[in-house]
């Protein structure tokens, strides 16, 4: 997948701070953490909300806010797509 343009460099997770969780796209546990935040309108990232649907880059790895969790989708780095 091709990064999204402008898509925000968040640095990596705080554990100090309010984080969604994150798993990948095809992770058996994704839907159990589904349950665990139940159509959520945002998912948090060290505090900061972002709405369903936002792309961030973390550590060059491409998450995708869906309703209160982070779905890794793909990588940050252009050189490795």
């Amino acid at each position: 997948m091709t990064e999204p343009l402008n898509v925000k460099q968040v640095g990596a997770p705080d554990p100090e701070l309010k984080n969604s969780p994150v798993v990948m796209e095809m992770d058996e546990d994704r839907e159990y953490m589904k349950q665990e935040v139940p159509g959520e309108p945002v998912c948090y990232f060290n505090n900061q909300s972002y709405n369903n649907g936002s792309f961030v880059c973390s550590s060059n790895v491409l998450l995708r806010c869906d309703y209160g969790i982070w779905i890794q989708s793909g990588t940050c780095d252009p050189d490795n797509p």
